[in-house]
């Protein structure tokens, strides 16, 4: 029994001192759990910088480190006898309206101009390369979801795709590689439209959302609180969103349709869960909706498909205070607003007079102007400055066939090919310095 004790006093203490080295050691070893902080919608302060938009050859192949802000920059010049547009307005997808030329505009000068970003040839954007995009994109999805300037960017990629998309020897076109999954005419503007290009078992896709979250309809008849036609829900995306998941490349945009005249003023009001606001401020709404975007886009989508790229497309300013060619006025698309007559960019912008809207929507989602977009859970892809300046490249007043004489001029959409061209070779450049291969997910799911 003695002998017992003896043991068991001699053991327990080093039994104490060897749980103590152990727990020293795990405290060493082992890193704390960082702190979880709030990230910003748009990730703007990266510690490592991420590579920019510099191409070092001619096919602008390749990207490199650097300090190019792209947003901010000049509109150059080409020589048109020496340079020309990827595709022309024959490209079958371009909605009519879109076809500036065919309606009457008899200068083609707005297709002539490059945007080059600030810092000289060290910051030169890599041209659009569409057998690059589709090879990358191959047994891919791209998928655009927006208001109506989001399908004039759509539109603007298919015809930079399928211009590097060879026709067919018996009918000269490319009708058989290039169609609309299910068959719907172009001509369809509710819903979406699903453009497969067969030969690299790709999709690019258009999604109507105006607002990018819910807008309901309703029936006033049914409605006996509030006198509403419809609803804008701010804590919900539209039911075609399950659809967007998973994609590839993702291309965000809205803001035309956050104005009074198109939600309170309509008599479309600004909801949460199942409770109206009608006293909330369009800026506050809109806010509202980028932080469900932003969720949507951290979870869902980043669930969907972790390797792939969300991007949202920032404003694009129209032009009716242009005045025309005379100079700057207060007017609208219903008071007699035009741009009609300029043939070459502004020198400066005042973000085509919609700087207060355009400000509070950059407030919005967390980015100042001037500072260089990084990578994050959605990339913003800030067009808003460069587009100000464009108050040349809208259809103005050579609208679609058939519109009515002293029909409001369109300064808000824009010609093709023209600036969303420009849009496009961002996005691509954008994704060349990501290192966007659809191609290597595919690969490693299959290993």
């Amino acid at each position: 029994m003695h002998a017992r004790h003896a043991l068991a006093s001699s053991v327990l203490p080093a039994l104490l001192l060897l749980t103590l080295l152990i727990s020293i050691a795990v405290t060493l070893l082992v890193p704390s759990s960082p702190s979880r902080r709030r990230l910003p919608f748009f990730r703007t302060a990266d510690p490592a910088p991420a590579p920019q938009l510099v191409a070092d050859d001619a096919s602008g192949g390749t990207a490199r480190a650097g300090g190019c802000d792209y947003s901010d920059g000049e509109w150059v010049r080409d020589d048109p006898a020496t340079t020309a547009a990827a595709y022309g307005e024959d490209c079958p997808f371009l909605d009519p309206g879109f076809r500036c030329a065919s309606n009457g505009r008899k200068d083609t000068s707005f297709r002539h101009w490059r945007w080059q970003p600030r810092g000289g040839s060290s910051c030169r954007l890599p041209k659009f390369n569409g057998s690059e995009m589709l090879e990358r994109s191959r047994n891919g999805r791209i998928v655009f979801a927006g208001d109506s300037i989001g399908r004039n960017q759509w539109e603007s990629m298919l015809c930079m795709l399928a211009s590097a998309v060879p026709p067919d020897a018996a009918n000269g076109t490319t009708s058989r590689r290039i169609y609309e999954r299910s068959g719907k005419p172009l001509s369809r503007h509710r819903g979406y439209l699903s453009m497969v290009f067969a030969d690299y078992n790709l999709s690019v896709e258009y999604y109507r959302a105006p607002f990018l979250v819910l807008l309901d309809r309703f029936d006033n008849s049914s409605n006996s609180t509030v006198r509403a036609r419809g609803a804008v829900r701010l804590d919900a995306l539209p039911r075609h969103a399950a659809r967007w998941a998973g994609a590839d490349v993702i291309v965000l945009n809205t803001g035309h349709w956050w104005n009074p005249h198109k939600t309170i003023k309509s008599g479309n009001y600004f909801m949460v869960g199942d409770r109206f606001n009608v006293t909330t401020d369009v800026g506050e709404a809109f806010k509202l909706s980028m932080e469900t975007v932003k969720r949507w886009a951290g979870t869902t989508a980043r669930l969907a498909n972790p390797n792939g790229h969300v991007f949202f497309r920032s404003f694009s300013p129209s032009h009716y205070g242009g005045g025309g060619i005379n100079g700057t006025t207060n007017k609208t698309w219903d008071t007699g607003g035009s741009c009609a007559g300029h043939r070459d960019p502004a020198a400066s912008s005042n973000g085509g007079g919609e700087s207060d809207r355009s400000s509070w929507m950059m407030e919005a989602m967390g980015v100042s102007s001037g500072t260089k977009e990084k990578k994050g859970d959605i990339v913003l892809l800030n067009v808003t400055y460069m587009t100000g300046l464009r108050r040349d490249g809208h259809p103005s007043r050579h609208r679609e066939p058939g519109t009515p004489p002293g029909a409001p001029e369109d300064c808000s959409h824009w010609c093709l090919p023209g600036v969303p061209d420009a849009w496009n070779q961002l996005l691509y450049a954008q994704l060349l310095s990501m290192g966007y291969d659809a191609r290597k997910k595919r690969s490693n799911k299959s290993t």
